[in-house]
């Protein structure tokens, strides 16, 4: 919840200060106060002794050396079709205030606020995803946003400014950040202590650093086919991998519940 506030408020404050002092001016005026705060907890952070290595013989994890039997397969389905999700989603939404401005004929006020709205789920779908997988287990989650997200952006091509557009982003965003802990729960749960965090780094190198590969070709697809057609394909890919992705999991699932029977 934290780390989407910042992704929810920094549209509607860069756009408000930017109406005052221009663009330069937003950027200025938000990124001095950072690199105030930064050198500041830095110095914080050393005088409390948190740039010290502590050294334990005991790792602290409870899992054991060897690799779940089974969960390897289930595992790799798990990273890949939460990858794929959040490099596809957040490579749409990217490009939300160009199609509002661009292709809508709204304003650059009304871009700014339905891009945080997107973003905004985050502040409710991510605690409510915890919650839902704590009670009926990780996989129906991912499962559900895993099916859902690609339709969402296909629908995304075919809205138009008002509800037909705010309903679809804030179910996108949802879908996002509702599988976000899911995902990492799933993999801490799977994986052997010493690959957890390999699979870890293998995730959100994927997740995170999948969009900025993503959203450059999605861009030229913009910029020649338009961008019903962008969203249109985009979501057609996803929906494909995501539903290659939940068979093999519901396989891998079934597999293992065979086996423990």
């Amino acid at each position: 919840m934290g780390g989407t506030a910042s992704f929810f408020l920094a549209p509607l404050i860069a756009v408000g200060i930017a109406r005052v002092l221009g663009w330069r001016g937003c950027f200025f005026s938000l990124s001095t106060p950072t690199l105030i705060y930064g050198i500041v907890l830095f110095l914080l952070l050393g005088s409390w002794g948190f740039g010290t290595v502590h050294h334990s013989a005991d790792s602290g994890g409870s899992s054991s050396d060897e690799e779940p039997g089974g969960r390897t397969g289930s595992l790799v389905s798990v990273i890949v079709l939460n990858s794929l999700l959040q490099i596809f989603v957040y490579s749409s939404i990217s490009f939300i205030p160009f199609f509002v401005v661009d292709h809508l004929g709204g304003s650059k006020e009304a871009a700014a606020l339905l891009l945080s709205l997107s973003h905004s789920a985050g502040l409710w779908a991510g605690p409510l995803g915890g919650f839902l997988s704590d009670r009926f287990g990780r996989i129906p989650i991912l499962l559900f946003t895993g099916l859902i997200a690609g339709p969402l952006i296909i629908l995304l091509g075919r809205v138009s400014l008002g509800l037909s557009i705010s309903i679809p982003l804030l179910l996108i965003g949802m879908t996002m950040y509702m599988s976000m802990p899911v995902t990492e729960a799933y993999v801490i749960s799977h994986a052997a202590d010493k690959n957890r965090s390999t699979f870890l780094g293998i995730y959100y190198f994927a997740s995170r650093g999948g969009p900025g590969l993503m959203a450059p070709a999605l861009g030229r697809l913009i910029d020649t086919s338009g961008f019903p057609s962008s969203f249109t394909l985009a979501g057609s890919l996803l929906t494909a991998a995501g539903v290659a992705c939940v068979a093999v999991l519901l396989i891998m699932e079934l597999s293992q519940r065979r086996a423990r029977q």
